[in-house]
This record gives C-alpha cells, sequence and structure tokens, in this order.
C-alpha cells in the first residue's frame, strides 16, 4: 500500500518499517516496567479495540508524517495485547499439559497469518484495487475518505479489517463470560491449594 501510495518510494516504507519496529520495542520495554493491566482480560480486548482503530487509521495516510507515528503506536499496543493474553494462559492452564495446550493455541493464531496472505493478495489485486481506481465502483462511495487510483484498494482494506478487529474485541467485552474469563476460570495454583487446604483442615 505505501509503495503504491508514494510512487515506489522505498524510503517511505523503510521509515514506516523503522517506525513499526521501534514502537514493538518501546512496547515491550513499557511492558516490561509497567507489568500489564491488573486485569488482564482488559489489557486483550481494549488493546484489540483501539489497536483495530489505529490499524483502521493506517489506510487513511499518505505521507510518512502520517503512517510513522500512526504505526508507532500501533505496534506500541502489541506487546500488551500479547502478553496479556500470555498471562491469562499461563495462570489457567496447569504447567503438566501447558506445552500441548500452547501448542495447539499457536497453531491456532499462527495458521491465520499465511491463510489471510493467500486471501489478501487476490482481493487487492482483482477486486479492492481496482474497484478503487477513478472509474471503480467503490471509489464515488470511499474514494472521500481513502481517496483513488493505486494504492486506494490496499488502504479501505486497511480500514475495514481495523474496524473488524476493533468490532471483535467489543463483542468480547459485551459478552459477560469472555469479560469475566479471569474470574469464572480458576487459576491452577488455586485448583492445586483446595485439596491440601481440605486435608490440612480434616
Amino acid at each position: 500500500m505505501i509503495l503504491a501510495r508514494t510512487s515506489n518510494n522505498a524510503v517511505i516504507l523503510g521509515g514506516v518499517m523503522s517506525a513499526l519496529g521501534v514502537g514493538g520495542v518501546a512496547g515491550s520495554l513499557l511492558l516490561s516496567a509497567w507489568g500489564g493491566p491488573k486485569r488482564k482480560i482488559k489489557g486483550v480486548l481494549y488493546g484489540l479495540i483501539i489497536s483495530g482503530i489505529t490499524a483502521s487509521l493506517l489506510g487513511f495516510g499518505t505521507d510518512l508524517l502520517f503512517w510513522a507515528p500512526v504505526g508507532f503506536f500501533l505496534m506500541l499496543l502489541v506487546p500488551t495485547i500479547n502478553g496479556s493474553s500470555q498471562a491469562i494462559w499461563q495462570a489457567k492452564v496447569a504447567p503438566d499439559v501447558q506445552g500441548r495446550v500452547f501448542a495447539s493455541r499457536l497453531l491456532i493464531a499462527q495458521i491465520s497469518s499465511p491463510v489471510s496472505m493467500l486471501i489478501a493478495g487476490p482481493l487487492a489485486d482483482r477486486v479492492f484495487e481496482p474497484a478503487m481506481l477513478p472509474n471503480g465502483s467503490l471509489a464515488p462511495v470511499f474514494s472521500t475518505f481513502v481517496g483513488n487510483g493505486p494504492g486506494a484498494g490496499m488502504a479501505l482494506m486497511f480500514v475495514i479489517s481495523g474496524i473488524l478487529s476493533a468490532v471483535v474485541g467489543l463483542v468480547g467485552y459485551s459478552v459477560r463470560v469472555v469479560r469475566n474469563a479471569e474470574d469464572i476460570l480458576p487459576d491452577h495454583d488455586a485448583k492445586i491449594a483446595e485439596p491440601q487446604q481440605a486435608v490440612a483442615e480434616s
């Protein structure tokens, strides 16, 4: 998208990618110093909502001065989202099965990456990019927001995917069993402590 919208300007692309990398490092350092939110589920769900909105903003940009700070902030959030999620899983899953559970979880999570790449390329080349050309079918509706011409179709994809990500976070927060998962599911330490306490009391 960046190359298409900047006439293949590799310097701008490199600047944005650098901002993304610095944001990720800064987010990791921030999480290490802060420790994340007390309720980890808020780190996951609020993070999804805010990062989704932030990712959608990338579609509205046309230059380095816009993309770089937005990309930095987007990646700044990622360690908190991932760290909060990992903390919940480690607290709730017993250590003796964490290897199997985490391997299955990682497979499910990471399989979405190649699938999304397989889908995104044809969608961009055959659907969104042609539709966002000056005379394209979607240009009259969305060109006001993301412009038209090369890269506009991919920009619209960023906007849509970011909004969908935010919706996932909002839906998750609206579902009680997801929102209160930390309270509903006991920590594995608590499961071990209960029978030990019962034996001690008897």
